[in-house]
């Protein structure tokens, strides 16, 4: 991965995504953080699109 380039599993705080998980009484595998990354990845770049698209450079909440 060129060094510019970010993990998606690191935009994951892990510890946080476990707390939530065992207050289901769940856990998680070792393959969701991966697809967890990617999935924030889209909606932050979503996000982006749309606020550039109504021209401002600072995202929202409503831009989720």
């Amino acid at each position: 991965m060129p060094e510019n380039r970010i993990d998606p599993a690191e935009l994951i705080v892990k510890s946080k995504v476990r707390a939530l998980l065992s207050e289901a009484e769940m856990r998680a595998s070792d393959e969701i953080w991966k697809e967890l990354g990617h999935t924030v990845t889209r909606k932050v770049k979503e996000a982006i699109r749309r606020a550039k698209g109504n021209g401002r450079k600072t995202l929202k909440a409503h831009d989720f």
